[in-house]
């Protein structure tokens, strides 16, 4: 599997499933994902034909955001994580799923990282709001109840979010925008989405390696930014 930062390293395979993926989640977010993505898309030259150099990529991303790309070989714990959120660097998992995990990634590989999460870090708000989760995380104390409560916060926004845009539900979390199968589930009628309320995301347990049981709507994309100072005053207050 592609390991390397270097897009010459990847397998004809890997190449192959980077293709099939961009073309399959591109078509299935037509009119559903936020306008912020296609934006950052756009802007940042993503094609099917080949996977991005992260190397040069995170140059782009900089230079537009101030944000680098640091790539990791594999996913690791919410600790370390948000210690590079609150520098802002965002991790990106070098190695692409298999052909077997296509619809569904059970953890976060390349595909996710970049197609799913890169494009929405030129979206000023989100990119403050990442930072801003990643300062409030490594302030709390190892142990503390309130490193959960955060990394709620990031799983059910900038991983599973949904956000109300011209009157319809919008995607703009990346565990949907990189995935298939979570799109299908996510948005069949019987699946939850109630609207989008701090202490409650706070205390929802988050559930990992399957889909999620209820997505939260945000009603407005303002809200995303503002529910930060909220959430610092209960910080304080706890």
């Amino acid at each position: 599997m592609f390991t390397k930062s270097n897009p010459a390293a990847a397998t004809s395979q890997d190449q192959l499933i980077w293709k099939m993926l961009f073309d399959r989640q591109t078509a299935l977010l037509h009119r559903r994902a936020v306008p912020a993505f296609w934006e950052g898309l756009t802007r940042l030259g993503f094609r099917r034909e080949s996977i991005p150099d992260i190397r040069e990529l995170s140059a782009t991303v900089e230079a537009e955001t101030g944000w680098q790309l640091a790539p990791v070989g594999r996913p690791f714990e919410p600790a370390a994580f948000f210690a590079l959120l609150a520098e802002r660097k965002f991790p990106i998992v070098t190695r692409i799923r298999s052909m077997q995990a296509f619809d569904f990634s059970p953890e976060p590989d390349l595909f996710h990282d970049l197609f799913g999460h890169v494009p929405m870090l030129l979206d000023e708000g989100l990119a403050n709001f990442l930072h801003e989760l990643g300062q409030a995380y490594v302030a709390q104390p190892a142990g503390s109840p309130a490193r959960e409560q955060l990394w709620a916060l990031y799983f059910f926004t900038a991983e599973f979010g949904m956000v109300q845009y011209d009157g319809k539900p919008h995607l703009y979390g990346a565990g949907l925008l990189s995935s298939a199968g979570e799109i299908h589930h996510c948005v069949n009628e019987l699946t939850p989405r109630p609207a989008f309320d701090l202490a409650t995301v706070l205390r929802t347990p988050v559930t990992g390696a399957r889909y999620q049981n209820q997505y939260f709507m945000l009603p407005a994309w303002d809200q995303l930014t503002e529910c930060v100072a909220e959430l610092a005053g209960m910080l304080a207050l706890g």
